[in-house]
């Protein structure tokens, strides 16, 4: 019997919960990773897919436009954007835009062979997955910095949604890692 893939929101927040600022600005990311790169590397090779918000491909696309090293989509996952808006023409190479319900696409999703699955974000696509009960894990990395305002980790909505703490790693640089499972 082959194991369930699970779909992995892995994401960093400030300490105030934003992923980003209003604009979308990432700036306060920027500095040195600590030996290891707080574990990304070996989350990067048990994930053969990520899932991407239409914002947050925007935000890719622009950075790859400016040559921001390392901002091309990766060829060797699959990548799908979710959008109900328009689609750029052609699409970046490996990546497919999905207009289908999470549900539906989660569910074929998880049905093919493969390895777990990265939710990118942003807050919207985070928030409709885990509205639909399609989210299995968080891995948070929280930085040592408030940013006084931004895009939340989720977006708004009424909703309770209890976690199983996992794991917690503290990184030298002072950010922490919190690895969640989604009791449903």
């Amino acid at each position: 019997m082959s194991r369930r893939r699970k779909i992995i929101v892995c994401i960093a927040t400030s300490a105030d919960g934003f992923i980003a600022r209003r604009d979308g600005s990432v700036d306060w990311l920027d500095g040195p990773s600590p030996k290891g790169n707080y574990g990304m590397n070996q989350f990067y090779k048990s994930i053969d897919t990520i899932l991407w918000g239409r914002k947050t491909c925007d935000v890719a696309l622009d950075f790859q436009k400016k040559g921001v090293t390392g901002s091309a989509f990766d060829t060797r996952v699959k990548n799908y954007v979710f959008t109900r808006g328009p689609l750029p023409s052609p699409a970046p190479a490996g990546v497919e835009f999905v207009s289908e319900s999470i549900k539906e696409f989660a569910t074929s999703l998880r049905k093919g062979k493969g390895k777990d699955i990265w939710m990118m974000g942003g807050a919207g696509i985070i928030a409709s997955f885990l509205d639909e009960g399609e989210i299995d894990e968080f891995m948070i990395g929280v930085v040592p910095k408030f940013i006084g305002e931004g895009i939340p980790l989720i977006a708004p909505s009424r909703r309770t949604v209890p976690l199983k703490l996992l794991s917690s790693t503290k990184f030298t640089d002072g950010v922490v890692r919190l690895h969640y499972a989604v009791r449903n």
